[in-house]
């Protein structure tokens, strides 16, 4: 069974980069967060995936984890950026390459308090269900 940890992470971010929204809102989507990386911003967390095969076809159930992390007083920012992810990626069609069938759905997300208080983070995860080509 091949993998689709890769090809789903490059299809997530290329289109959460390609929305000028998303990206009006923060400073960057990253796998490694540049040192200079301003607040707010978007890293990519876990992934996990089951094998879900039927019958004669190979496939994956993925779970996808995103994180926002902002300086802003209060939840509004993260909130805001949740819900523009949420648009652009729950029950929204994705292409990933080596794969078809792609369908997502947001599972939760939750609101956690940094060590450091003027850090707000949400993570949010995203059932993925892939089909191999």
């Amino acid at each position: 069974m091949s993998t689709a940890l890769w090809p789903l992470q490059r299809a997530v971010h290329q289109r959460l980069t390609a929305d000028p929204a998303l990206m009006s809102m923060v400073s960057g989507v990253y796998d490694e967060v540049p040192e200079t990386a301003a607040h707010p911003y978007v890293t990519f967390g876990s992934t996990t995936e089951v094998v879900d095969d039927a019958h004669n076809q190979r496939g994956l159930t993925t779970t996808l984890v995103l994180h926002i992390w902002s300086r802003y007083r209060g939840w509004r920012e993260a909130a805001d950026i949740l819900a523009a992810l949420d648009a652009l990626l729950d029950r929204q069609p994705l292409a990933v390459t080596g794969w078809t069938d792609v369908s997502l759905a947001h599972q939760q997300h939750q609101q956690l308090r940094d060590p450091d208080p003027e850090i707000r983070h949400i993570n949010v995860s995203y059932r993925v269900w892939l089909t191999k080509e």
